[in-house]
């Protein structure tokens, strides 16, 4: 049965819509000779053969010699040239993925990222379920520095494709980048559960857990990675960093050695190897593990600080402050370096520069988080403060605190009205023992609203305005007024002990670490003393004293008297009215003996030789304080033992 031109047309068309072309083309090839002028079957014909044209040039793939190509000048890092050489290519095969791809790597490797995602999208447009393409976008996304986009596009990866890894390893690097630490962590336990031996997932989730202070979880993740992959040296290295932290500082060591057996260049091990060694009191391995540092990295400014301290304490002081000021030469703004030259330089008695210097500690990373911040101008030392209202807020410990104010009166003298902000239990103290000063606990919850003062001054910058009175006069006698009752109760309370001498100790610091605790000796060592004949010793312990009364007693048969209706850490004033009372106190560098000589009792003092307690910094100012000095080389047994000999003439 022969068709009508209308019919034929109506069959045409509805083969076109449902994608039949070649059917429709065999109906025009039917009608074309019997209407050969007739313009809508022209027209229909020249419109089909047009769209059968354009699909199959969607549908084809380019040569596979252009495609190997464009592959070889990428590698080449080409990226210009295969730019140049895709545009046509793209144009004449709209569909072909690889093409996309590989238009959009190098627009991501020339940093050209709103390109390179459009290339994703059209990828993704032609072939809707591609996860791999959501994966790459999100990558380029998270280089541009968009992470919220970047983890849309990895969960569309991961709904596409639900074992994806490497999807979940990346998200769970954009959240933490982002400072979401749980759920980056989730994602990483995913990326693992789907690829077992997914060392990096390991080693990133290491670095997260170590982030949120975990360091038992983090250091069990490293082990797993270099389990997985025994040449992970950044995993020995991190690991060493997170035992370092722990202050397992021999483990810490090892791993560290382990790093750089994989890979000898690596300076950042060498460098904290040192720190290491250093906390272990073993300053010339330090010395060495730094040298070599800079002898990879030439120009390695933390090496060069870090040198400078271990020289320092070392008692090498012109080398020290050489090696600050090569640190300082080639990072200028290196705040460690500029901090730790002020020691070797107040060591070396340059006070007035040392002092200047020590301004710096405001820029380090340990102390740039207790600045504080007002609308009144911190005084420059120099501005008259006549008539003037100048708040002096504390900065470090309490030992800090009560060497400091010892010259409190310098700058009361000068003032129109003077504030201090000390911590709550030093305010009676320091109340009653500097009237003419308004004494309040820290409070900084205000700092930017407050118009009580015209000037303020961190307690630690005193000194430094003040250095050439200071150097000029003697130094103060007992600056700190105890509660005369309160002295009266103890010596009372002593008394009943039997006949003294009434000897006070302390044998750690209320805060100890790997790095604090070469500052102190353990009680075995100080045999010498506690065996002494004759004396009543009584316990200034501040915290944890129970076991250390233990021992004593165990190891020495001898009793330390301990007043347990006595808060030795909180009731400070307690504290000073007790040391008012005794003979003498024996400590290492605490707060006790800032407390024992400000009161004016004699004090001894157990230090380390050139560390920060032995300069004016630090040091007690008591007119009655004997200072004991230990060179890195002796032992702790030889100071105590002279400490004894001392304490038997009484």
């Amino acid at each position: 049965m022969s068709l009508t031109v209308e019919r034929a047309l109506r069959k045409a068309q509805s083969h076109i819509k449902a994608g039949e072309l070649a059917k429709a083309e065999e109906l025009y090839k039917q009608i074309l000779p019997k209407f050969p002028k007739n313009k809508k079957v022209i027209l229909g014909y020249q419109k089909l053969k047009a769209r059968i044209t354009s699909k199959d040039s969607s549908n084809s793939k380019p040569p596979q010699e252009q495609i190997g190509e464009l592959v070889g000048l990428y590698n080449q890092r080409q990226f210009e040239e295969v730019l140049a050489k895709i545009k046509p290519l793209v144009s004449l095969f709209p569909n072909a993925i690889n093409l996309h791809n590989i238009q959009a790597v190098s627009n991501a490797a020339l940093q050209r990222y709103d390109a390179a995602i459009d290339s994703y999208k059209q990828v993704i447009m032609i072939k809707p379920d591609y996860a791999e393409a959501y994966y790459n976008m999100g990558i380029t996304l998270d280089e541009k520095g968009e992470l919220d986009a970047a983890i849309d596009s990895y969960k569309k990866a991961i709904e596409i494709k639900s074992d994806y890894a490497g999807a979940y390893y990346n998200m769970g690097n954009a959240l933490k980048a982002k400072g979401e630490l749980d759920a980056a962590i989730d994602n990483y336990k995913q990326a693992i559960k789907i690829k077992p031996d997914y060392a990096e997932a390991y080693y990133n989730m290491s670095i997260t857990l170590d982030e949120k202070g975990e360091l038992d979880a983090a250091i069990d993740s490293y082990k797993k990675a270099i389990e997985i992959k025994s040449d992970y040296a950044g995993a020995y290295y991190n690991m060493g960093n997170a035992l370092k932290a722990k202050g397992e500082l021999d483990a810490a060591i090892d791993s560290y050695k382990q790093a750089i057996k994989i890979k000898p260049d690596y300076h950042d091990a060498y460098n904290n190897m040192g720190v290491a060694l250093m906390d272990k009191d073993e300053l010339d391995a330090a010395i060495d593990s730094y040298k070599q540092a800079i002898n990879i990295k030439l120009d390695y400014a933390e090496a060069y600080s870090n040198l400078g301290l271990a020289l320092n304490e070392k008692g090498e002081l012109d080398a020290a402050i050489e090696s600050c000021k090569q640190a300082i030469k080639i990072k200028p703004d290196c705040a460690e370096a500029h901090y730790n030259s002020c020691f070797a330089l107040l060591n070396s008695g340059r006070l007035k520069e040392g002092l200047d210097v020590y301004e710096w500690r405001w820029k380090t990373a340990k102390n740039i988080s207790s600045q504080r911040h007002f609308l009144q101008p911190l005084w420059d030392g120099k501005t008259s403060l006549q008539d003037k209202r100048i708040l002096v807020w504390c900065e470090q410990g309490v030992g800090d605190t009560i060497v400091w104010s010892s010259r409190l009166s310098l700058l009361v003298s000068q003032a129109g009205h003077c504030i201090l902000e000390c911590q709550e239990k030093l305010v009676s103290l320091l109340s009653r023992s500097f009237p003419n000063v308004e004494v309040k606990p820290v409070d900084v919850s205000r700092d930017t609203q407050r118009d009580d003062f015209d000037f303020h001054l961190p307690m630690a910058s005193l000194y430094r305005h003040f250095i050439a009175k200071i150097t000029q006069i003697s130094r103060p006698d007992a600056f700190l007024i105890p509660d005369p009752v309160r002295i009266k109760f103890w010596k009372d309370c002593l008394s009943s002990l039997g006949s003294g001498p009434y000897v006070g100790i302390s044998w750690k610091s209320s805060q100890m670490g790997a790095e604090r605790s070469k500052h102190f000796s353990s009680l075995s060592e100080c045999s010498s003393l506690l065996k002494l004949p004759n004396i009543n010793f009584i316990n200034l312990q501040d915290a944890d004293a129970a076991d250390g009364l233990l021992q004593i007693q165990n190891e020495f048969g001898v009793k330390v008297h301990n007043f347990d209706d006595l808060d030795q850490y909180n009731n400070l004033d307690d504290v000073a009215a007790l040391s008012a009372a005794l003979d003498c106190v024996v400590s290492f560098a605490t707060s006790v003996p800032m407390i024992a000589a400000g009161v004016g009792t004699l004090t001894k003092c157990a230090l380390r030789a050139n560390g920060d307690y032995n300069n004016i910094l630090g040091g007690p100012v008591g007119p009655l304080v004997d200072k004991f000095e230990k060179n890195t080389w002796q032992s702790w047994s030889n100071v105590l033992g002279l400490i004894a000999e001392d304490i038997a003439k009484l």
